[in-house]
């Protein structure tokens, strides 16, 4: 079917259910940020394929919310349809509000209930009403008509090595246990599958680039029950919880007694009758734990960056930028050396290859329509990303094609200054990632720039590239920065139809000093590859950055000398040879 079709098919759907219009959030049973196949509900409906938006359709209005990362990419992939794309932070009206003024008094909204969660459905649900419109919870209304939708997934798992969980599923359960005790609670229940499969010790496949797997997880006070489906398993026997069905996981009121502990953040709405007004609600237990990397995995994570940096040093040894190439092509490059390495499993998330205006758009991933060549003059935005077993990776270099314009060696220059004063700032015990925010924004907006994604999200380890509760960005959000935590540093610009910048580094927050004033951090840059120093205007760095940007390449000169091939060796010295002030 065509998007119109599909479309069309789903307003006789609405007519049927006594609906007004439809809202579709995009998001699986658990809310997770990259879904199954099966719940792309999103891409199915409009043909817009990023990993966030938002979509409501009416009787005669199709709209498509989506952030400054999709700007561009939702304009091309929704044109031609009946679809209208809401920028959401600018002057277009956010989605509630959209609707408040746009639904008639009397007008029934429906959403899929499984796929929204309580926080959403509740506040939502609030603010129609004070318009007289009804949120109304559906089930299957899309699937009646996506007559091929692919199944749930049901990939074997995996238990990870004890050498490189750190902690035993056992122990794990216990100190959630411990927890619900401090809290006041007798159990929990958890839907968020990366803290399932941290909780577990298991991996799958679910989920391209994410080694989850679908599940949810019930732990009391004395029992520990994992729903998904048993198949998953050669044997289910030998796991400190039980294994019933995913599907029995609606069953849940039967197992609680006593006040529970929930995140109504995370839990889908077809829950809410799972829970009484007495139960507490907050952020999974589990994802607080599973945020501070314990000491296994922090060596794990070190290890992992070394490995990738072997292969990306070896990749940029051999790329001839002489030579016409493309975006797919040299993406593809940089897989082949990582797949080198013994302990590669696979990439981390899309590859991310936009040359030229391409580079603009901050979440751009090439296509075999799409994918540009490359030659002539220009930056290539490269954002990839290694799982292995004992870590993972997330990195972004721009690299130069041809010759540099001014403009471009400028903008580099000023991402690259926020990038560094992020890494090398140490700061209090206390200390938010919406503290630090402005340090990587800075030099842009004294330049009158600025770029709208987060500055930093936090890190998995052999889990999924994004990760809470902590953020570097504007939004505030309370949660500390604790040692052990990794998040990304990667500040850009993006200047539609001419280029785009990124440059990212993974940290990882670890112990400094303490003063008289309290308990001071600092960041442990755990990256290892070097800035790409022709597009480096060292006029503009002051002395403490050029010495920042020395010891760094030093550093990797150090750690990889020995580790890459013999004939990446001299690109190696080029590439971390001294920088000096202009």
């Amino acid at each position: 079917m065509t998007v119109g079709e599909k479309i069309g098919k789903l307003r006789e759907k609405l007519r049927e259910n006594n609906l007004d219009a439809y809202y579709v959030t995009g998001s699986d049973a658990h809310q997770s940020e990259y879904v199954a196949p099966h719940w792309r509900t999103r891409a199915f409906l409009s043909g817009f394929t990023g990993s966030a938006g938002e979509i409501v359709v009416t009787m005669d209005k199709a709209i498509l919310w989506v952030d400054s990362r999709y700007f561009i990419q939702a304009e091309k992939e929704i044109s031609g349809t009946e679809f209208e794309m809401m920028r959401l932070d600018t002057e277009d009206p956010d989605l509630d509000t959209w609707l408040s003024g746009n639904l008639a008094k009397g007008a029934r909204l429906g959403v899929e209930e499984s796929e929204i969660s309580i926080t959403r459905f509740k506040n939502l649900k609030k603010k129609l009403e004070r318009k007289g419109i009804e949120l109304v919870p559906t089930s299957g209304i899309l699937s009646s008509l996506w007559k091929e939708r692919p199944a749930i997934p049901e990939s074997m798992v995996c238990k990870m090595r004890a050498e490189y969980a750190g902690l035993s599923s056992e122990e794990k359960i216990e100190r959630v246990r411990k927890n619900l005790r401090d809290k006041g609670a007798f159990w929990t229940f958890i839907s968020g599958l990366d803290d399932i499969a941290w909780l577990t010790n298991l991996r799958a496949d679910d989920i391209p680039y994410n080694p989850v797997f679908y599940a949810f997880m019930f732990i009391s006070l004395d029992k520990a029950i994992l729903f998904t489906q048993k198949s998953r398993f050669e044997s289910a026997s030998g796991y400190p919880f039980e294994i019933r069905e995913y599907d029995k996981a609606y069953e849940l009121k039967d197992l609680t007694d006593g006040i529970g502990y929930y995140n109504p953040d995370k839990t889908s709405a077809s829950f809410i009758s799972c829970f009484d007004d007495d139960d507490i609600s907050g952020r999974d237990i589990t994802t607080d734990l599973k945020a501070v990397k314990n000491e296994t995995e922090r060596e794990g994570m070190r290890r992992s960056h070394v490995e990738d940096a072997i292969a990306y040093v070896n990749f940029l040894a051999k790329l001839d930028r002489t030579k016409k190439s493309d975006e797919i092509a040299i993406s593809s490059a940089l897989e082949k050396e990582r797949e080198r390495r013994e302990d590669y499993l696979g990439p981390s998330f899309v590859p991310i290859s936009g040359f030229s205006e391409h580079g603009a758009m901050c979440h751009y991933s090439a296509t075999k329509e799409s994918n540009l060549e490359v030659s002539g003059n220009g930056l290539l935005v490269l954002d990839t990303g290694s799982q292995f077993e004992y870590g993972m990776t997330d990195i972004t270099r721009t690299l130069l094609f041809g010759e540099a314009s001014d403009e471009e060696r400028k903008d580099y220059t000023l991402v690259l200054k926020g990038h560094l004063a992020l890494s090398r700032q140490r700061f209090i015990k206390g200390t938010c990632g919406v503290h630090l925010d402005v340090l990587a924004k800075q030099f842009l907006w004294q330049s009158g720039e600025s770029f709208f994604h987060g500055t930093g999200h936090g890190v998995g380890c052999h889990l999924n590239v994004h990760e809470g509760p902590m953020k570097i960005s504007s939004h505030l959000i309370d949660v500390p920065l604790l040692p052990g935590m990794v998040l990304s540093d990667e500040p850009g610009v993006y200047k539609e139809g001419r280029h785009g910048i990124r440059i990212e580094n993974l940290l990882m927050v670890r112990d400094d000093e303490t003063t008289e004033f309290g308990k001071f951090y600092s960041f442990e840059v755990l990256t290892l590859v070097p800035y790409e120093k022709a597009l480096i205007d060292s006029s503009l760095l002051s002395d403490e950055e050029i010495d920042q940007i020395n010891s760094y390449h030093k550093r990797i000169y150090d750690t990889l000398k020995d580790k890459v091939d013999s004939q990446s060796v001299q690109y190696l010295i080029n590439a971390t040879s001294p920088i000096a002030k202009k």
